[in-house]
């Protein structure tokens, strides 16, 4: 059974909602409103903590690109694709041909309770083994569904078994054809920042 996307201002706690994760999100017939929503920016240096802590490098959007998502959407995790632009003009360290393919992603946007972060940030981890960081590479998103609200964790580990499980949630969810089929859709995969 698919979760449905439902209004949700402060943090559940960890007990509350782990128990009964679902396997796959979102209807069976494709996206609703309000996604698809398209997502550019150019890689943000972030805390450091994705990798370090939580062995989840992730991708932090610039504010500007995720204010149309911000106005429509609740705090949470939510799942579609990504793909990292190569420079226009390349530079040392230039991504291999294969890390610039569309990729699933999961993406948290909010203010991180774990974290107690000050201000909200829409932070994207590609579910791909890059070689290394892409820091100032343009980014393309593309959100196609709602996972979960932002959980209010009461250990590290707790938090790494939900991204764990957010990460297979979102696999699972992409690989219905009404979702696999954005994957090739050049409106978004092409698109870079001028």
């Amino acid at each position: 059974m698919a979760a449905e996307h439902h209004p949700h201002t402060e943090p559940l706690s960890t007990e509350q909602y782990r128990a009964s994760r679902p396997n796959i999100c979102g209807p069976d017939s494709g996206p609703e409103e309000p996604f698809p929503i398209v997502m550019y920016g150019l890689v943000q240096p972030g805390f450091g903590r994705g990798s370090k802590e939580l062995g989840c490098p992730t991708a932090n959007l610039p504010d500007d690109a995720i204010e149309l998502m911000a106005s429509k959407c609740q705090h949470g995790i939510y799942y579609g694709y990504a793909r990292v632009h190569q420079p226009p003009h390349g530079k040392p360290g230039d991504l291999e041909e294969t890390e610039i393919e569309v990729y699933p992603m999961v993406m948290s946007l909010g203010n991180n309770p774990y974290y107690n972060n000050e201000k909200m940030t829409a932070e994207v981890h590609v579910i791909h083994e890059f070689e290394h960081d892409f820091y100032g590479h343009e980014i393309s998103v593309l959100v196609l569904g709602y996972i979960r609200p932002e959980l209010d964790y009461t250990s590290r580990d707790a938090l790494k078994e939900d991204i764990a499980t957010d990460i297979r949630v979102t696999l699972n969810s992409v690989a219905r054809p009404t979702y696999n089929k954005y994957r090739e859709d050049a409106h978004w995969t092409r698109a870079q920042i001028r």
